[in-house]
């Protein structure tokens, strides 16, 4: 499904590519939203979509902060208290964590064919290592990786911080903004890369409302779907592959 207002003049000249992480390379939003959905229940509601879309591609702390602030329990959970217990729950839900349809083959195409290529996530380091625990190889093939934690990201997604970051450490780098395509499944995320002057790939969940799909310059149901050719980036060899 391509974007209608997505018109971009840049397509012909990407050369860097950034991939968020969560939701995009790996199946981990189920995590957070079964989770959730157990804590809110003690409170006799329900987390829904509208909510969610509001927490996805944000750091821990920020995302706990609408959580309690939009449900309105923060009088009886505070935003510390919520990330305390959902990370007993989590912890053992993320070394399972399964790859997205079309990641592997996606990331292997880049790499092999010259394209440089890095994560950009709001994971923090212990959670990006338990998540990550069965695809190292995969995720080795990465030029570099910045984290939720890192010093040089002041302030988490829709702020360009973490793709200016990474931007930076590309070879060469800074990479001009225009060269790189972000690939993003939160709406939070494909604001961040606009507002680093990004061009941006939005790979959404169905259940998350159209109304967030406008910013983004495509908008693809499936990385599977993503044709290289679109952007100016090599083609796959098996197109059916």
């Amino acid at each position: 499904m391509a974007n209608p207002t997505g018109g971009n003049s840049n397509k012909g000249s990407i050369t860097h590519v950034i991939f968020d992480m969560d939701g995009l390379l790996l199946d981990t939003e189920k995590f957070y939203t079964e989770v959730q959905e157990i804590i809110l229940a003690r409170y006799d509601q329900t987390f829904d979509w509208s909510l969610k879309a509001k927490m996805m591609g944000k750091k821990a702390i920020e995302a706990a902060r609408v959580f309690v602030e939009e449900t309105g329990i923060s009088d009886s959970l505070t935003a510390e208290e919520f990330l305390v217990e959902r990370e007993e729950m989590l912890q053992n839900m993320f070394p399972t964590s399964e790859l997205m349809p079309g990641a592997s083959r996606l990331i292997r195409h880049l790499y092999a064919n010259g394209v440089p290529i890095c994560v950009a996530t709001g994971s923090h380091r212990r959670h990006f290592e338990l998540k990550t625990k069965r695809h190292g190889e995969l995720f080795s093939l990465m030029h570099h990786v910045v984290l939720g934690d890192d010093p040089e990201v002041k302030q988490g997604k829709p702020s360009p911080d973490i793709f200016l970051a990474a931007a930076k450490r590309f070879e060469g780098g800074p990479i001009d903004p225009h060269k790189i395509l972000v690939f993003e499944d939160a709406p939070a995320g494909v604001l961040a890369a606009k507002n680093a002057r990004m061009s941006v790939v939005m790979v959404p969940d169905p259940r998350l409302d159209s109304s967030f799909h406008e910013i983004a310059d495509r908008v693809i149901s499936s990385l599977l779907d993503f044709n290289p050719n679109d952007w100016g980036l090599p083609p796959f060899e098996n197109a059916e592959s």
